[in-house]
């Protein structure tokens, strides 16, 4: 008995492996921070739960088009127009069960054995996997914390080859928060228009958390000469507190969106009918508790770059979105543990942290990128401080 060749090529997500270690010792008693996991901890608003609970007392919970309602499909039309200036037909509409069955079902829609996919370093954890699982072969391309975790245009252009299918591009990302303003979008748009054989996935999940007085735009919108070669996914998973209902959303070519769904329709078929009649309301109803939320995770950016930054051994930037950090612990490398353990990686720095203090967080090996870490500061402020506090008495400790 094994596991076919294809799941041969994977590795389980290392998010939820940490998450999973630090219930495990809260379940064994222990006063474990988890900080691994992209979640906010606001509550769904009230006026979605509503929606989805008045769609139930309506019977609406029988299948529906297998990638989306038209009424979901209409408001996701209605969200890029207002927000992104960007004209979209219900047919070039995506909606599946999570964003990230979006970026799955246009990889399995368009890969052949051979085909590359660019990926940025740091990346999120399941880019690379999902290309691997579709047959496709990621090709890595590595940022700097000197530039902000930005790709730049030259390298970029180094990497694309023949074989070049897709580059996938993350702003605000996920590890480091990073988010590309409109002239670094431009940079690369100029790179793209010289390789008509290359498509853009825009994975713009946090697009309504950016900080101070950066200004979000996305790819498509900034070069419309690349409109027909983007699929721009978004979902309402983080700006909506939803991650729990699973619905994720894309626009692009209608070719594109014909061929995922029928991806979708030997899969998952439709996403969930009640989750898609609250996305319904997310979408078209009040927006006034984005600026609020966005706020309250700013000061959390901010309490917890500088905490970290009065450590010893690590250097944290500040990041422009998300709700992640991504420091460098390379100044702890080469120390010991007062147990006598060496700090040879950023995951030995990782595990010893949540052995010595029980602090969970995900080391930058996981994104393709060490010696780093990232931390997510979607938790109260309280924790943060805890959880900081105790992440600078580790660091005293190492000798």
């Amino acid at each position: 008995m094994s596991v076919s060749q294809a799941l041969s090529r994977v590795k389980p997500s290392a998010t939820m492996a940490m998450s999973a270690k630090a219930r495990a010792l809260k379940a064994a008693g222990r006063d474990c921070i988890a900080l691994a996991a992209g979640e906010p901890d606001f509550d769904t608003p009230d006026n979605i739960k509503d929606a989805a609970i008045r769609a139930i007392r309506e019977g609406k919970t029988k299948y529906t088009d297998v990638d989306g309602l038209p009424e979901l499909k209409d408001a996701i039309v209605g969200k890029f127009k207002r927000e992104n200036g960007l004209e979209y037909k219900r047919t070039q509409i995506n909606v599946s069960p999570g964003g990230k069955p979006v970026i799955f079902n246009a990889l399995m829609a368009t890969l052949n054995p051979g085909d590359e996919v660019i990926v940025p370093t740091p990346y999120w954890v399941s880019y690379p996997d999902m290309v691997l699982l579709c047959g496709g072969a990621p090709v890595f391309v590595e940022t700097r914390l000197a530039d902000n975790f930005k790709v730049r245009p030259e390298a970029l252009a180094k990497a694309i080859t023949p074989r070049t299918k897709w580059v996938i591009l993350n702003s605000p990302s996920n590890p480091s928060g990073a988010a590309y303003t409109r002239d670094e979008l431009q940079a690369i748009a100029a790179v793209l228009l010289d390789f008509p054989h290359v498509m853009v996935l825009t994975d713009d999940m946090y697009e309504h958390l950016t900080y101070g007085d950066f200004k979000f735009t996305t790819i498509a919108q900034v070069e419309p000469r690349l409109y027909e070669r983007t699929l721009t996914m978004n979902g309402v998973s983080k700006a909506y507190s939803m991650t729990g209902w699973r619905i994720g959303y894309a626009a692009g070519a209608e070719w594109l969106i014909k061929a995922m769904s029928n991806v979708m329709t030997q899969s998952t078929s439709n996403p969930c009918s009640i989750s898609q009649w609250a996305s319904v309301e997310a979408l078209n109803g009040p927006q006034d508790f984005i600026p609020k939320n966005k706020k309250l995770f700013e000061g959390r950016r901010d309490l917890v770059v500088s905490m970290l930054n009065q450590a010893q051994g690590l250097k944290c930037p500040t990041p422009e979105g998300a709700f992640y950090v991504y420091p460098s612990c390379a100044g702890l490398l080469g120390k010991k543990t007062p147990d006598g353990k060496v700090i040879n990686t950023d995951e030995d720095f990782a595990l010893a942290l949540l052995d010595a203090e029980c602090v969970a967080l995900v080391h930058g090996g996981a994104f393709g990128l060490s010696p780093h870490f990232r931390i997510s500061y979607a938790t109260s402020t309280e924790c943060l401080e805890d959880a900081c506090t105790r992440i600078q008495r580790f660091c005293a400790s190492l000798s």
